[in-house]
């Protein structure tokens, strides 16, 4: 999605609003909550929710109430109350959609703190803001050299000052505890400002900053994903998917998310498989699972001692046997079982145009053999007419 402000350079190359997340229409900032209750109008008597959801930097998001009672809507900038001084922020969604995002995300409605909204945003706040931002990304260079330089292991991520500029908001990772402490003094000294250091994991890391998967498409965690769930190698295993690192992780280092969106799917359809430890007892021999496959219902077992010949049952012959083999009963073999599956039937399509012809744009070779002919023919003719002269 982009704003209206948003446009297209020479060539059509994407020139952006360059707000620097203060885009007024708020369409092109990550999280962003569409209200569908905003052209409804409230039934008689009844107070619009006073609480408000106001979004600052990199998805970040707090909720505020309106005891001033202004006249907010989304996309205003406004100066909220902060820990000292103000923050400036964006507000991103108003009215009952607020009290449903609260109830999700387990805040109160009558909290021990309440933080308040002061006022819309003034142009003089505006800038200062803005002026802070500018600050930020040469910032974060210079702190990351000095965290090198004092050998910490530790990577500074992200920095996001106040919306006062009083205060600087340091975000890292790290492995371990890291004793910052002399940091914290070099960063005091050189920026001239209140500091405070915030640790985050991997995950938040890339949700902050935000990027394109594998899939070719923006960062789930940075778009719509606000719970972070733990991953295992288990739901790559049962999603038969191979166990390679580098495909099953993400940009911030861990298994993808989107390994547990179809994991149920493909437990529901585990449950009627037989368990592939299980061995199938059978006159001929025992039987050992090699491969299956959750789509189709289809499993292939293979002999013990004859491993290249695999023999494909379906899961309901595989339990029908190993039913059997409780009862201590045996089947003479698996290939009366595999000669009842029914072939795939295969489209064939015709290929009308060449489409499969690796050498279809390739020039036509010339045959020699007529060529030479042709030319034999041509030296004859001469000779012919001046005997009919003579």
């Amino acid at each position: 999605m982009a704003c209206n402000s948003c446009t297209t350079d020479s060539g059509g190359q994407p020139k952006g609003c360059k707000n620097n997340g203060t885009c007024g229409t708020d369409s092109c900032n990550k999280l962003t909550v569409f209200d569908w209750l905003a052209n409804m109008s409230l039934p008689s008597g009844e107070k619009p929710f006073d609480w408000v959801e106001v979004r600052f930097k990199n998805g970040r998001k707090e909720y505020y109430k309106n005891i001033e009672n202004l006249t907010l809507s989304i996309g205003d900038v406004v100066a909220t109350q902060a820990s000292s001084g103000h923050d400036i922020g964006m507000v991103t969604l108003t009215g009952e959609l607020v009290r449903v995002q609260m109830k999700r995300k387990s805040i109160s409605e009558t909290p021990d703190e309440l933080l308040k909204i002061y006022r819309k945003a003034s142009q003089k706040d505006i800038d200062i803001w803005s002026d802070a931002r500018d600050r930020e990304e040469p910032m974060k260079v210079k702190a990351r050299q000095f965290a090198i330089d004092l050998k910490l292991e530790m990577k500074i991520s992200d920095i996001e000052f106040q919306g006062d500029a009083s205060k600087a908001t340091f975000y890292y990772t790290a492995e371990d505890r890291v004793d910052f402490r002399e940091l914290i003094k070099v960063f005091a000294r050189e920026f001239k400002t209140r500091i405070e250091m915030k640790q985050v994991g991997f995950r938040q890391e890339a949700a902050r900053l935000g990027g394109i998967g594998s899939c070719g498409r923006e960062l789930c965690c940075s778009t719509w994903l606000t719970d972070f769930r733990s991953v295992s190698t288990s739901a790559a295993r049962y999603q038969q998917l191979s166990l390679n690192p580098q495909k099953l992780a993400g940009q911030c280092g861990k298994l993808k998310c989107c390994l547990n969106y179809e994991l149920d799917t493909y437990l529901d359809a585990l449950k009627s498989f037989p368990k592939t430890e299980i061995k199938l007892q059978t006159e001929k021999g025992t039987a050992v699972c090699q491969k299956t496959d959750i789509f189709k219902g289809h499993m292939w077992y293979a002999y013990e001692g004859e491993w290249m010949n695999w023999h494909k049952i379906t899961t309901d012959q595989a339990n029908e046997i190993i039913g059997l083999n409780k009862k201590n009963q045996k089947v003479s073999s698996l290939e009366e079982y595999a000669s009842e599956l029914i072939n795939d039937s295969k489209n064939e399509f015709e290929n009308a145009v060449g489409q499969d012809s690796l050498t279809r744009f390739d020039s036509p070779k010339q045959n020699h053999k007529r060529k030479n002919k042709r030319n034999n023919k041509n030296r004859r003719k001469p000779q012919n007419a001046k005997n009919n002269a003579k």
